[in-house]
């Protein structure tokens, strides 16, 4: 199992599709922090952009070593583009939360739930650009960025 770690960070979203980018500029904007920050990086804690793959980390089988599932994605929700709210998986509900292919994920997501700790970071997209190719993040989800990092790092422990 390439991901034994008691905490796993995934940022969800195709980069092709503007907002839907946010999950992974998360993440690499959180490998950044760590190179300047290297002595707070918790050993117990793995970042992974998951792109679109996110749906295979939700229905694998967890891993023994794992404690705690943080989600990095855009989610519809009533907020103004750019607005991050912590979700947890009770409050999410039926058909809110689905990948780009619309596959209802919640369910899954409370079975989970029900092995270890899983919460969603959400961002309301601006614009999502799917099925045309645009590359780079709208300036509302872009700013999003930093304080999405300060509520992961809460929820880390650092």
């Amino acid at each position: 199992m390439p991901y034994d770690a008691e905490i796993l960070v995934v940022g969800c979203g195709n980069v092709l599709f503007k907002d839907d980018g946010f999950g992974p500029a998360v993440i690499e904007a959180l490998e950044t922090y760590f190179k300047e920050h290297e002595d707070e990086r918790p050993e117990n804690t793995m970042f992974i952009d998951a792109g679109t793959g996110g749906p295979h980390f939700v229905f694998s089988l967890p891993h023994d070593s794992w404690k705690k599932m943080i989600v990095v994605d855009i989610v519809e929700y009533k907020a103004e583009p750019g607005e991050l709210r912590k979700f947890e998986v009770d409050e999410i509900p039926k058909g809110s939360y689905e990948n780009m292919h619309s596959w209802p994920v919640n369910q899954p997501l409370h079975e989970l739930n029900e092995k270890i700790d899983v919460m969603v970071i959400g961002c309301k997209p601006k614009e999502i650009s799917a099925p045309n190719v645009e590359m780079g993040l709208t300036p509302p989800v872009e700013e999003a960025i930093p304080k999405a990092i300060k509520m992961i790092l809460k929820e880390i422990g650092v």
